[in-house]
């Protein structure tokens, strides 16, 4: 889909696309070359309104080891205004793929340290194997994870991200399972199976409806009931029973045959 040096971005013809990490030689460090090609790959994707949804991977044995350490050593010689800037790219990828309209998908292996772990937050759902490694790893080095923060403490909840963020302690996949930063986790071996599951899975679903879903449970996410969200909610399940995929998912299931949606499947 596009030309990049540090990630890869590849569309399936059945309609969805996997972001992959790719410099698997740095163990998909990130630098700030990778951080502006993925701002640039979210917003290809975005904007590619036949995408189903994203799958985001790293090339290699580790999803991502953090920040790179040349990137790091660089980082140390600027002033406030340049380090200022630096942490603005990086939020503006955290938000970008946590504001992606589509579902977001986290295949992990092997390390996701620091802001990797802000990368799983930031997407609806992960999966990964049961002896990938994960930690909040910025106190050991003297920093603190600032930008990821609102993301993790989402995944994870608050107490969690205290501990974690605190003592900088490596978590596996089966325990990251356990704090809801993965759905499911599996031996290293069925993760590729595992992973054409999911994808088989989201095929089945109507697109539209997947994001009218996605929109909604942002609004509804507080939990506080209002006038307001009545409202919102009544209008939104209004808007999606007439729209077209709505009117064809309802005949399909009443009629008793396959939805439009699910006939490129192979």
């Amino acid at each position: 889909m596009n030309s990049f040096q540090t990630v890869e971005l590849i569309k399936d013809p059945r309609g969805f696309a996997t972001l992959w990490l790719n410099r698997p030689e740095k163990n998909n460090a990130f630098n700030a070359a990778m951080i502006r090609e993925l701002i640039i790959a979210i917003d290809a994707v975005g904007a590619d309104q036949s995408l189903r949804f994203l799958l985001l991977r790293g090339r290699g044995r580790h999803f991502s080891a953090g920040a790179d350490l040349a990137w790091m050593q660089a980082s140390a010689k600027l002033d406030y205004d340049a380090n200022l800037a630096d942490a603005h790219e990086l939020a503006e990828l955290m938000y970008n793929l946590n504001a992606l309209k589509i579902p977001t998908l986290a295949v992990v292996q092997g390390a996701a340290f620091g802001g990797a772990v802000g990368l799983v937050s930031c997407c609806d759902m992960a999966i990964g194997t049961d002896d990938a490694l994960f930690s909040l790893s910025e106190v050991r080095i003297g920093l603190a994870p600032a930008v990821i923060s609102p993301f993790v403490v989402q995944a994870i909840g608050p107490r969690a991200a205290r501990r974690y963020a605190l003592t900088a302690e490596r978590f596996d996949g089966n325990l990251a399972r356990e704090l809801g930063l993965l759905a499911e986790c599996f031996p290293a071996a069925e993760l590729d199976a595992q992973v054409q599951s999911w994808i088989s899975n989201l095929l089945l679903n109507s697109p539209q409806a997947m994001q009218a879903s996605k929109e909604l449970l942002r609004e509804v996410a507080s939990g506080v009931l209002s006038p307001a969200l009545r409202t919102y909610t009544e209008n939104a399940i209004a808007r999606i029973r007439v729209s077209a995929e709505g009117q064809e998912g309802l005949n399909a299931f009443l009629e008793k045959r396959t939805p439009a949606w699910q006939e490129p499947q192979a």
